[in-house]
């Protein structure tokens, strides 16, 4: 007897509830905030519309289904099933949140500020919840997400992009090249290696791509392509900059030799769940083989 779905929503503290807990009362945060020329009024209210927002998705998830909710913060230690549909309620930054900890599951991506947000990862409105969970037919887009694989068999992946360099982005000290390029090596002093998908192509990414006048083309969001930028590299006797960006098309990937005390790897913005490099480690960052699966 097969089990049946679990809607699993993911959702983010809003900085209402941050303000209360680190205060005490509503009170005290009103006058913190007032101090700094806020008014905790326009807080209390987008918290409100995320409340509500959370209220209408989870009234319309069908009776006979599974329910279960997770907080941005306890990811990490959540188990997905693969029957699950992930309802993400919230920011589109809180897709890619989600997107590392999944594996083919469905996901769904809910706007609770429309106008606020730029939604690209969270397309939908709470009023469209019930229509999409039961359309069997309904589009989904399988985007492209890219890993990072280091020689001690450590795995991260990220749906936007990956960050290698020393933490606190200070300079970092490694090794760069392509595999298959003839071993062809650059001794390289950087504030650190970013690569990302088309996805990561409308953030971070997309600001490097400007300031540096690129004439690469950035990646469609479910195209089997990444691109990588080598942020601030400085030229010196020992370090060059001629490797300082470039395209990973599906099966190439981008090797990177840790030549600093420590370094390292982390995925969409989330430095606290980052993979840890010393010296003389090698990681590879290409296309991942998984994709994230979004309701479009």
């Amino acid at each position: 007897m097969s089990l049946a779905p679990r809607a699993v929503l993911v959702h983010r503290t809003t900085e209402y509830e941050e303000l209360v807990a680190h205060h005490g009362t509503h009170g005290q945060a009103a006058y913190f905030l007032s101090s700094r020329g806020r008014d905790i009024r326009e807080v209390a209210e987008r918290h409100e519309r995320a409340q509500r927002a959370l209220a209408e998705v989870t009234a319309a998830i069908p009776l006979t289904w599974r329910q279960a909710r997770v907080e941005r913060a306890d990811l990490d230690r959540f188990l997905f099933a693969p029957e699950d549909v992930v309802v993400v309620v919230g920011q589109d930054g809180l897709v890619a949140n989600a997107a590392k900890y999944l594996s083919g599951q469905l996901v769904l991506g809910i706007d609770t500020e429309p106008g606020r947000n730029p939604g690209v990862l969270v397309r939908h409105r709470p009023r469209d919840t019930a229509k999409l969970l039961t359309a069997a037919g309904a589009q989904v887009d399988e985007l492209t997400m890219v890993e990072a694989v280091a020689d001690d068999t450590q795995r991260l992946v990220a749906l936007n992009e990956i960050y290698l360099g020393a933490a606190g982005h200070q300079t970092a000290r490694y090794r760069l090249g392509l595999e298959g390029d003839g071993g062809v090596v650059e001794a390289q002093a950087s504030s650190g290696v970013l690569v990302g998908t088309g996805t990561g192509a409308t953030g971070w990414l997309r600001s490097v791509w400007q300031e540096r006048g690129a004439r690469l083309r950035l990646p469609e969001p479910t195209e089997n392509r990444l691109v990588w930028f080598v942020r601030e590299a400085w030229p010196s006797p020992a370090t060059g900059t001629s490797l300082t960006a470039g395209e990973l098309p599906a099966r190439a990937r981008l090797r990177l030799t840790v030549e600093s005390e420590r370094l390292i790897a982390f995925g969409d913005g989330m430095e606290g769940d980052a993979v840890e490099l010393t010296w003389g480690q090698t990681v590879e960052v290409g296309v991942c083989g998984e994709r994230l699966r979004l309701v479009g």
